[in-house]
């Protein structure tokens, strides 16, 4: 039988066959398992609840999960804001319109913790201690690279050198916003010389000088196309990243309801206050100024 012919076999009795030219000897070959290293990745998840808990497995992978995007969204993030600083503006926004991607993901992945009702997990939660989302890394670099930085936050990952590397340097490096500001004002646009200047390692904290400069480009979106289309992936980052914050929320409500946190917050108080915090405030101020 040709391949020709066998391609075109018909699945018989539910069975499809393996096609001869499919590789099934991988002795001295790269294989799909080797590649994504499939053995240390799925021997991660070890649940500790004794007897083991149903679902303490599902606990784990969300968060997992979670951790594994939160590092693709990290690495897409710094790759935009160093594509800012040179001043290639496409390649950015590419990074930033794979970022909201994730975003939806994550917050997507919600549903499947809210599965998980309060009397599951109060039967292993007692297991973690004081283990807390709280304490993600890469989360708070994710938030320090958008501007949202808060060096107090430091101080719970003193005991992990290589987290406080990565939230250092994230600390004391530009924004993606800061860095889009100064393309702006490179591109000529009138941003004021203290914005430029600014403390980077500081939380951005919203500047009404700049509402007018976003103001002309609101108003005149096709002449200022390319920095009119970034506003607007900034916003769309920001309106995700709330919205995964705000189902956060009220995943923990429907599971713990008010309770404290494990990692010592008060829990569902505390995410509601996260809800205040802003990465782009003027994106969302030059709204008002737009006559309609």
């Amino acid at each position: 039988m040709s391949d020709t012919e066998e391609h075109e076999q018909p699945v018989a009795d539910n069975t499809r066959r393996i096609e001869a030219s499919v590789v099934t000897d991988f002795s001295d070959r790269m294989s799909y398992g080797g590649y994504l290293d499939l053995d240390t990745l799925l021997s991660a998840q070890r649940p500790i609840s004794r007897p083991e808990h149903h679902d303490e497995l599902l606990f784990i992978i969300q968060h997992q999960t979670t951790e594994l995007w939160l590092k693709l969204v990290l690495h897409e993030l710094e790759t935009a804001r160093d594509l800012l600083r040179a001043d290639e503006l496409a390649q950015a926004l590419k990074c930033i319109a794979r970022v909201k991607h994730i975003q939806k993901t994550l917050t997507e992945q919600w549903s499947v913790l809210a599965t998980l009702t309060p009397t599951e997990y109060a039967q292993f939660r007692g297991v973690l201690g004081n283990a807390s989302g709280f304490q993600s890394y890469q989360y708070r670099a994710v938030e320090f690279v958008l501007g949202n930085k808060n060096a107090k936050m430091m101080q719970i990952f003193e005991s992990d050198a290589s987290a406080t590397a990565v939230l250092r340097h994230a600390l004391e490096s530009p924004s993606v916003y800061d860095e889009f500001l100064r393309l702006l004002a490179r591109a000529g646009y009138p941003i004021p010389a203290d914005v430029l200047e600014r403390d980077v390692t500081l939380a951005w904290t919203f500047r009404p000088d700049l509402v007018p400069v976003f103001t002309a480009i609101y108003r005149n979106p096709d002449e200022h196309w390319a920095a009119y289309e970034t506003c607007e992936e900034l916003v769309d980052l920001e309106d995700n990243f709330q919205l995964w914050r705000f189902r956060h929320l009220k995943t923990v409500e429907r599971i713990i309801g008010s309770k404290p946190g494990t990692g010592g917050s008060s829990g569902a108080p505390f995410l509601k206050r996260a809800l205040e915090l802003t990465f782009f405030p003027e994106l969302y101020a030059v709204r008002t100024e737009i006559p309609g």
